[in-house]
């Protein structure tokens, strides 16, 4: 037999809301990495410049404006971090914690419009080459390599959980392979003459920015979309759920992920009488939190109607409800 999911009598209810912090422990540490990378990214930018209009070289330029968005989007990281620490209040029932999402899902957009352009251009040069000079570019890229990885190592050690450190951590690793990338066209040009490796240097970029770019917006849209966490079930958790004795249905089960690490789970349960829903409410959020990790959880826990009841055998019933 099957309950209802919108029954009209529905005594003893309990809700009960419990949440944990999502606060890096220390997030004084992760600014101190990210402004060291951030300075890192703009004191070789503004040599990159200079070193791709003497060459020539649409490689070196193409990474100097990838290195402009890196900048870019570790400002937005560290803008971030620092509103998703200010605390709920008024409005903002969980705070600017999904700031750090917003800005991941800029620097997914930026990459693509960059990727775009520099496509654009190195097809153009492709078709006509200019003069390139391969020494200059081997010099470049050879710094380059240096000073990402440098960058890349401070935002590794900064909380890497979060999406907006990661968003800039995939720019950045992004350049490191572009570099690499960059290096191998000049010693092409050095050695045979052949300018076009320049472009196609270039066009290798560009499908590492892609790459990189989808990744964000897949992941950010996901969180903004509000669909369940990557290696959450919510059909699983739900059955585990009334798996309990005591439970005799589950429904409207939504499961989210607030921000980086702050996922979220909410849910209706109908309890068999004469259990106890404030211990069974307590039961099941210890396996949610035990088994899933989910440590902010809202649970409706109510009796299941006795009219429903008195007409026989029931069974175990689970509806999740619209996404």
């Amino acid at each position: 037999m099957v309950i209802p999911t919108n029954p009209t009598h529905m005594p003893d209810t309990e809700e009960t809301t419990t949440s944990t912090s999502t606060s890096p422990p220390d997030a004084a540490r992760d600014e101190r990495y990210v402004l060291a990378s951030l300075g890192i990214i703009v004191c070789f930018m503004l040599f990159e410049v200079a070193a791709g209009l003497v060459s020539h070289s649409l490689a070196l330029l193409a990474d100097a404006g990838h290195m402009l968005t890196d900048a870019g989007s570790i400002l937005a990281a560290l803008a971030a971090l620092r509103l998703a620490r200010r605390p709920a209040g008024g409005a903002w029932t969980f705070g600017l914690k999904r700031a750090e999402v917003l800005s991941a899902q800029a620097n997914g957009i930026t990459l693509g419009v960059i990727a775009a352009l520099v496509a654009f251009e190195a097809v153009l040069r492709l078709v006509h080459p200019s003069g390139v000079s391969g020494g200059i570019v081997v010099v470049a890229a050879g710094i380059g390599l240096v000073a990402n990885a440098a960058a890349t190592w401070c935002m590794r050690r900064a909380r890497r959980d979060s999406m907006g450190i990661k968003g800039a951590l995939q720019h950045i690793v992004t350049d490191l392979f572009a570099f690499l990338a960059t290096l191998v066209a000049g010693v092409v040009i050095v050695t045979t003459g052949q300018h076009r490796a320049d472009s196609i240097a270039s066009l290798v970029v560009v499908v590492l920015m892609v790459r990189a770019s989808w990744v964000l917006l897949s992941e950010t849209g996901r969180v903004l979309l509000e669909a369940a966490p990557a290696g959450y079930e919510p059909d699983a958790i739900a059955e585990d759920m009334v798996a309990n004795p005591e439970v005799e249905s589950v429904h409207d089960v939504h499961l989210w992920l607030i921000s980086s690490g702050f996922a979220a789970l909410s849910a209706h349960v109908l309890v068999k009488r004469p259990a106890d829903c404030h211990q069974v409410r307590r039961d099941l959020e210890s396996m949610l939190e035990q088994r899933y990790d989910l440590v902010h959880t809202t649970l409706q826990v109510d009796h299941a109607p006795e009219k429903f009841l008195e007409m026989g055998p029931t069974a175990r019933h689970r509806s999740t409800g619209p996404p």
